[in-house]
């Protein structure tokens, strides 16, 4: 077998602050330059953007991608993961990016759903990245140097789909189904944000609506910035993107828990990678 059978990649990617787009698009570069292939991008990152199925065939090599959300697939996307990617035979590489805390069972999680959906698993990844809660917890990363095992884990990848020996059963560590991780405050005791949503310094705001416009869920009025009507996944998309740094958190618990994070998590995690 070679590359001829194929006629594209797809870095297809949920990426509320980026870091999973960016990293998957790495990939997906060495990807293209081994298999001399293009590369497409797609997103189901916003609300207008999942309006649609996401149909392949065995013609496409999908790099499909999505954060880490309290260890597994983000809760309010794992629906349309289930309802709405499909494989027909396509070869699927998942890539879940976490922020230097545990991707705990996200991996195997996301390689089950690619399979049921489809898709022929070809490698599994989780990467550390930058912790969009507080940029102390993983400064920087992905850094050059954590891109050396991604870029080897393509090279095995692409060697795998060049030999024809993509079957799809893979190893991956962790338990499916498992419950979601409990996040802590900074006692170590449990703690609870659900509710937790942005807040607004108004003498801040210039009502431009980027935090309207970027939030995954469509959860901040277009009308009134400050009002935030909808489910808040706490992606902090608003935060990042905010030009005035108006966008905020003062919810008690949710401050606790990134306080926690901050005092336990700031040595380098390390990745998975499974072939």
């Amino acid at each position: 077998m070679d590359n001829k059978q194929f006629k594209r990649i797809v870095v297809l990617y949920f990426s509320p602050t980026g870091n999973a787009r960016k990293v998957a698009t790495e990939i997906g570069e060495k990807l293209s330059q081994i298999l001399q292939l293009p590369v497409e991008k797609m997103s189901f990152t916003l609300p207008k953007e999942r309006k649609n199925s996401f149909i392949f065939s065995q013609d496409d090599i999908v790099i499909c991608t999505t954060p880490v959300y309290a260890g597994r697939l983000p809760n309010k996307l794992l629906p349309f993961i289930q309802e709405n990617i499909k494989g027909n035979g396509a070869i699927a590489i998942t890539v879940n990016v976490f922020g230097n805390r545990n991707y705990d069972n996200a991996p195997i999680e996301f390689y089950n759903e690619m399979k049921k959906n489809g898709f022929a698993v070809a490698g599994v990844a989780a990467i550390p990245t930058e912790h969009v809660f507080l940029e102390d917890i993983g400064r920087g990363r992905p850094t050059s140097q954590d891109m050396v095992p991604a870029f080897d884990f393509a090279e095995k990848v692409a060697k795998k789909i060049l030999e024809g020996n993509v079957s799809g059963d893979l190893d991956v560590p962790g338990a499916y189904p498992a419950p979601y991780y409990t996040p802590l405050g900074e006692d170590n005791q449990p703690v609870q944000f659900l509710k937790a949503k942005p807040e607004t310094h108004l003498e801040l705001c210039d009502s431009c609506g980027a935090c309207a416009r970027r939030c995954p869920m469509g959860a901040i009025s277009f009308e009134d910035t400050s009002l935030v009507p909808g489910i808040c996944i706490k992606c902090q998309a608003c935060v990042k993107v905010c030009h005035t740094k108006a966008k905020h958190f003062t919810d008690k618990a949710f401050l606790s828990h990134v306080q926690m994070l901050a005092n336990n998590y700031l040595r380098p995690a390390e990745g998975v990678f499974v072939v």
